[in-house]
């Protein structure tokens, strides 16, 4: 039991960081794709304010959160 625990730990642990390194990504992806897009102003706004969104969350550490609106940016973008 407390072998597993220790595995449980450390992979727990190690899921942070590896989610953490998603969020650069995928808010170069909207960055690239926001260049060449032809969507609407209004969408563009909103894509703009789930980047920004993203960012913040990623630097609090919610990377949950940052991957979620990053990747609904993407989805408005049609990627």
């Amino acid at each position: 039991m407390k072998k597993f625990l220790i595995v449980a730990a450390t992979a727990f642990a190690l899921t942070g960081p590896a989610l953490a390194n998603q969020c650069p990504a995928l808010m170069q992806q909207v960055d690239a794709a926001m260049e060449t897009t032809t969507i609407s102003e209004e969408d563009k706004a909103k894509v703009t304010e789930l980047r920004a969104s993203g960012e913040a969350a990623h630097e609090a550490g919610d990377h949950a959160k940052a991957e979620a609106d990053l990747n609904e940016a993407l989805a408005i973008l049609a990627m």
